[in-house]
């Protein structure tokens, strides 16, 4: 793995707000064509840390290279090559899907055909629906949707799965995958842990503003396990989620 090539480089970042210190030393890399974890509790410092990176937000101190370009000094570059996934309130209720798609072309400079955008995420049939009226599957596979138009190297997705019933989570799985596959690399920010153990390559646990542990999902429970821990539950082969998707089906809800 370690071959790899780093497409993000944190070193050190630091963020305080007055007295309050975000964000204390972290460094890490994320490589190219990863699924690569952002985790830790509310208030850790994840957020923060993905603001700065999409130039979002301004550190105090610390180095971040993105593809090859410094956060300092070529912000305008790294735009170009990320995307970066807006909460609900980021688009205008009142347009349609088409329209809206067409409004971020159009920022992005990007010459795309909006109904093959809506394919990607299987909206294509809510088209000429109002962003107001979707589910929450839907507004969040839309979100999705934006952060392709300008076909990024790079997207971060921040807790993309939370409030959605279990197939709508399922179903953004899969997408998530099928865009890393399709050579895009992916940051992700989640609570669910088993989401994270499905997604991720590699995963970082944040908490207090300081990295804890970074590796595999599997390198980090095989230590754990061989440090003697064991659940008190037994550990079957499926888990009550896998059942409701089994017994309910998979294909897409609205």
């Amino acid at each position: 793995m370690d071959t790899k090539k780093p497409i993000i480089t944190v070193k050190n970042l630091v963020k305080k707000y007055d007295d309050i210190i975000a964000v204390q030393g972290l460094s890490f890399d994320v490589y190219e064509n990863e699924i690569f974890g952002l985790l830790g509790p509310n208030g850790a410092g994840k957020t923060t840390t993905l603001e700065i990176i999409e130039t979002l937000r301004e550190k105090t101190s610390g180095e971040i290279i993105v593809d090859g370009y410094s956060v300092d000094k070529q912000a305008h570059q790294i735009k170009q090559i990320i995307g970066v996934q807006l909460q609900a309130a980021g688009y205008y209720p009142n347009l349609n899907l088409i329209e809206l798609i067409e409004l971020f072309a159009g920022l992005y400079g990007a010459n795309i055909k909006p109904m093959e955008m809506l394919a990607k995420v299987n909206l294509q049939d809510k088209a000429k629906s109002k962003y107001k009226a979707l589910s929450g599957g839907q507004k969040q596979r839309f979100s999705i949707a934006t952060t392709l138009i300008n076909e990024p190297k790079i997207i971060f997705l921040d807790e993309p799965t939370t409030g959605l019933d279990p197939q709508a989570r399922r179903n953004l799985w899969d997408l998530i995958i099928q865009i890393r596959n399709n050579g895009t690399t992916v940051v992700i920010t989640t609570h669910y842990m088993d989401e994270a153990e499905q997604l991720c390559d590699r995963v970082a646990f944040v908490e207090r503003g300081q990295i804890i542990a970074l590796d595999t999902p599997d390198n980090l429970i095989d230590k754990l396990v061989n440090s003697g821990f064991e659940r008190k539950k037994e550990v079957k082969k499926a888990n009550l989620e896998d059942v409701f998707i089994n017994l309910t089906g998979k294909e897409w809800r609205e």
